[in-house]
């Protein structure tokens, strides 16, 4: 046996021991953030489907004004006094929603807004809750902080950091070369479970890899805003980030602007952008901040089309135009909707999900298989006859939950993608 050899499996074996120290002290940290991360990305379907109320089945008519909408919430909440931002709905079917960042109920958590719904037809609040204590952002504040506050955002980017080793090590120890490719992505159904089972783990992690790695980079940078800021020279890009040095330079008077003054203000560097989110002002000093959706821009929820505008004068202040941005700035731009899918459109969506349920899958199969190298469970033959009935049974039920989720998954999707090219265009010229 030539050193060479010998080198190159000592090497092996060290990969083998780290891939495996690896799943066993966070591989069930690794397949909580994957099962958590893929329902995040239907969790607006899903909050919708657990609470029928917030659906409006028969839109009819024009939207209320911004300025009746906002008197609603603040007669609902008299007695909350700062800043409202209002969300549009992204459907015809969708709520308002208004959001308060510090409620004084939840004042000292991390993050633990409240989130009032309000149909845009009829100006009436339908639900007033707590971030964290509904389903969908219960899991999202699990997957992205573990629902421990700030701690628990620099522990799922450091569990990134070592998603990215282990599924680096895991890819490094399967490849089999370009010749041993097809051999190696067959499946033996009849050499037993442990074999079976490893031969899905394998292929699993091949051919989920590639997202996986893209989903824990994104998400070590979106858990280390600071770490952005370094690497592409940019400040103000963080996910919800606002701009609190652009203040009111006017005198304060008895004719501000309202909520509709505002926008139509602020539409005039944008005439054709879809309205997405509207802030109030606090104090004096404070001005409106208004996020427009340009055609082609990436971002879907969060777009970064933005316009300032003095609510005393309603003077424009400032306005930020994703057209103009720096390499660093789009770079920055680009983490948020990469890592939900949507950059991706509905098809990437659907991609996202898979691989966060594919990294729940890859602990259950690599537990089972160092369970059986131990000698906890025993190895037998597989049979497939209750696992086909129970499947067709599964399958009906995915088809009727996926019909569901399909109709507005594929609407959105059928408007993504397009733009998604559009914009690459843009910043290739």
């Amino acid at each position: 046996m030539t050193h060479a050899i010998i080198k190159a499996r000592r090497g092996r074996a060290v990969w083998l021991k780290l891939h495996l120290l690896l799943a066993l002290g966070a591989g069930f940290l690794f397949a909580l953030l994957g099962l958590t991360g893929s329902l995040s990305i239907y969790r607006e379907d899903i909050d919708e489907l657990l609470n029928p109320r917030l659906v409006i089945d028969h839109p009819e008519g024009a939207h209320q004004s911004l300025d009746k909408i906002i008197a609603a919430v603040r007669s609902a909440h008299p007695d909350r006094h700062g800043a409202w931002t209002l969300e549009m709905p992204r459907s015809p079917h969708g709520m308002i929603t208004a959001w308060f960042e510090k409620p004084r109920e939840t004042y000292f958590e991390w993050y633990a807004p409240l989130m009032v719904s309000v149909n845009p037809y009829t100006a009436e609040v339908a639900a007033s809750r707590f971030w964290g204590s509904t389903f969908t952002t219960w899991f999202l504040d699990l997957h992205s902080h573990l629902l421990l506050g700030l701690t628990g955002r620099k522990t799922v980017g450091a569990l990134g950091l070592l998603l990215m080793l282990s599924a680096g090590s895991g890819l490094y120890l399967w490849w089999p070369g370009i010749k041993g490719l097809r051999k190696a992505l067959t499946i033996r159904r009849q050499s037993g479970l442990l074999r079976f089972a490893t031969d899905l783990h394998r292929i699993t992690g091949f051919l989920s890899a590639a997202a996986i790695l893209t989903l824990a980079g994104t998400g070590v940078l979106l858990s280390y805003p600071a770490l952005v800021e370094t690497l592409t020279g940019e400040a103000g890009m963080g996910h919800g980030e606002a701009n609190g040095a652009i203040v009111s330079t006017a005198v304060p008077n008895d004719h501000p602007v309202g909520l509709e003054g505002a926008e139509f203000i602020a539409r005039a560097p944008f005439p054709n952008a879809e309205l997405r989110r509207i802030s109030t002002p606090v104090g004096d000093s404070g001005v409106f901040e208004i996020h427009f959706r340009q055609d082609g821009e990436i971002n879907q929820r969060h777009p970064f089309t933005t316009v300032w505008v003095d609510r005393w004068s309603g003077h424009i202040l400032e306005v930020r135009d994703p057209a103009r941005f720096t390499a660093g700035q789009t770079a920055a731009a680009w983490l948020w909707p990469l890592h939900s899918g949507e950059a991706l459109g509905a098809s990437g969506r659907l991609l996202w999900f898979l691989a966060g349920q594919a990294l729940f899958f890859l602990y259950l199969s690599g537990l089972f298989r160092w369970l059986c190298r131990r000698g906890v469970l025993r190895d037998r033959a597989v049979d497939f006859t209750p696992v086909k009935k129970a499947g067709y049974r599964i399958l009906a039920l995915a088809w009727r939950l996926g019909l569901a989720l399909g109709r507005r998954a594929a609407e959105s999707g059928r408007k993504a993608l397009p733009q998604a090219v559009a914009w690459w265009q843009k910043l290739s010229r």
